[in-house]
């Protein structure tokens, strides 16, 4: 599919025409200084314009379109609100939303409305798709984008941790991966995209649980103009001391702050870096503020995730400033990393290598830099959705099964707590083949409680794991993280008290990742593959509702049934057993490989 991809910031358009087969840009139009005096390259050509402003250069970019051949077009759209996690088919209703939005992303939103409305009017008979920064971060739990303020605000008000870049990270996070030959779905990353705005992100198993920008766009890491992270009260103090209106504290804050202010000279980081060479102390400064704040960020976000496998830099800094990768990864030696000066050095970004290393071989942990390509990355999410209009076997059902609390445990742990080579006794068989409940049951035990005749299931496995509900969780004291089967790393441990010994575990406590196992029979009929990420919607409850973020897990020994845990079952006031359908795939799906007939739009 030919895509344009039509990105519009407060002061530039960039826009492209690219054929997502052959991940290639076919065209480039990039206009600057929209609003003063516009200036533009079409494939490196200059263009002149007239007037100024969106509303006049929009017709006259669409004329140079006129004889191009696209199939849709994908708009950037900076903020998409709590409850969008993905980019979404253009109608009234998203229109509605992102007008709506506005006033969390003043200089963005009505910019991208703008853009979108335009591109509607010119080209009427073509799908377009809104593609939002914060969709990626819609998986950040509570905790990490709840903020301290009385609840009363923050639900009126919409104050949460929102986190921007989406794009940009899940694009390099997942190019990193198959860059080393591995499923992102398998890492732990921290992601710094460093450029003019700036963030960091954790991305854990494919599923982003912090990011160091906001609510808006100002919070988190030292940016070009931008002031980042500050005590809240200084800002009140200098409110109060210099009698400012909120709108001059915000001029402030996004447009005379961060490296500009610190610098007193520029926000651009090649200046900076230039003047810190002759001495420039104000530079310097700057350099060592900017550099200091990413490197506690990813200390903070590899304890958040309890270990990290790739730290990667993207964005114009990231990926082309060699002074400031290497100050971010000095004294990072405890975490793993092994950083190669040399190979920093002579690292070189471009379209045919666009993935570099800069550890050295021996490094636990990879540190990498990943050119970035929002373009491709808006253009492919497109074209997913368009081809999500050719609904696939709309007829069929996946059943979901509720999954109480359990336990799975090694026979080493089996002859603690019952004796020496006992085995477990069936009691019911379960719908995944080989699968039992047995009649075996122990006792857990917390910090804060304890839960009496929690059942074990078998065969035995060669991991202990403990799966409990966000419920349990509470009220026996621990941290549970939210993980696929099988991913006990770095996860709480807990007590089990059999009726022959105890067992204290050092780890595999986690709250089940809601998921679906299938066959790839299975998998080829709902047109997904292993480890896609889909939405399940449940059309049978009182309370009907859709089931995101489930995975999909595909092998020739699985029934086709969906799990999920006690909690999850209760909002939707399901029964034990039900169905539901798939409505969503994540962008990752084999789209074209259906085997399926396909209805056209």
């Amino acid at each position: 599919m030919k895509v344009l991809v039509l990105n519009c910031g407060s002061s530039s358009i960039k826009s492209s025409i690219i054929d997502t087969k052959i991940r290639k840009e076919l065209f480039r139009f990039n206009i600057e200084r929209i609003n003063v005096a516009p200036s533009g390259e079409l494939n490196g050509k200059s263009i002149e314009f007239q007037g100024t402003g969106h509303e006049a250069i929009l017709p006259q970019l669409f004329k140079y379109l006129d004889e191009c051949s696209f199939d849709a077009i994908g708009h950037r759209v900076v903020h998409g609100g709590a409850d969008t996690d993905r980019p979404h088919l253009i109608n009234d209703l998203v229109k509605n939303k992102i007008k709506s939005l506005s006033v969390l992303a003043p200089l963005h939103n009505p910019i991208n409305l703008m853009g979108i409305e335009a591109a509607e009017k010119a080209f009427p008979d073509l799908p377009q798709v809104a593609v939002f920064d914060t969709a990626f971060h819609a998986s950040l739990p509570k905790r990490a984008l709840t903020y301290a303020i009385p609840k009363v605000y923050s639900d009126k008000y919409q104050i949460r941790r929102f986190g921007f870049h989406g794009s940009s990270h899940k694009y390099v996070a997942k190019l990193a991966a198959s860059y080393l030959g591995e499923n992102w779905r398998d890492l732990r990353i921290v992601s710094c995209h460093l450029g003019n705005g700036a963030s960091v992100s954790a991305i854990e198993y494919g599923r982003s649980i912090e990011t160091s920008m906001g609510m808006t766009p100002l919070e988190g890491l030292v940016m070009g103009t931008r002031i980042g992270d500050i005590d809240a009260g200084a800002l009140l103090h200098l409110m109060r001391q210099e009698k400012l209106s909120p709108d001059q504290m915000d001029q402030i804050l996004n447009k005379e702050s961060g490296l500009k202010a610190l610098s007193g000279a520029s926000s651009d980081m090649r200046d900076i870096v230039e003047r810190t060479t002759k001495g420039d102390s104000s530079a310097q400064l700057a350099l060592q503020v900017f550099t200091h704040r990413i490197r506690k960020y990813i200390g903070a976000y590899t304890a958040i995730m309890g270990g990290v496998d790739i730290v990667l830099f993207t964005g114009g800094i990231g990926e082309n400033s060699a002074v400031v990768r290497d100050r971010c990864c000095q004294r990072l030696e405890y975490m793993g990393i092994q950083y190669d000066e040399d190979k920093n050095i002579g690292l070189n970004l471009s379209d045919s290598n666009n993935v570099a290393l800069f550890s050295k071989d021996n490094s636990r942990v990879k540190l990498m830099a990943v050119k970035t390509d929002e373009q491709l990355s808006i253009a492919r999410e497109t074209a997913s959705i368009v081809k999500e209009r050719f609904k696939v076997n709309n007829d069929l059902q996946i059943p979901i099964a509720v999954s109480a609390r359990h336990i799975h445990l090694t026979q080493e742990a089996v002859d603690v707590l019952f004796g020496k080579d006992y085995q477990l006794t069936k009691k019911a068989d379960l719908s995944q083949p080989g699968q039992f409940a047995s009649n075996e049951r122990v006792t857990i035990v917390g910090p804060k409680n304890q839960i009496e005749k929690v059942r074990i299931l078998g065969p035995c496995r060669s991991k202990n794991q403990v799966e409990i509900s966000r419920t349990d969780e509470f009220y026996l004291g621990i941290d549970a993280p939210v993980r696929a089967s099988g991913k006990t790393e770095n996860t709480p441990g807990i007590k089990l008290i059999g009726p022959v010994g105890n067992l204290q575990l050092d780890n595999g406590v986690i709250c089940a990742w809601r998921h679906i196992h299938m066959t790839p029979d299975d998998a080829a009929s709902f047109g997904v593959k292993d480890k896609d990420i889909i939405d399940v919607k449940v059309h049978n409850a009182e309370r009907p509702l859709t089931f995101g973020n489930v995975l999909i897990r595909v092998s020739p020994k699985y029934k086709l049934e969906m799990h999920i845990d006690t909690d999850e079952a209760n909002a939707a006031e399901l029964p034990m057993y039900s169905e539901g359908e798939l409505v969503h795939t994540d962008v990752e799906a084999s789209m074209l490989n259906r085997k399926t007939k396909l209805n056209k739009i």
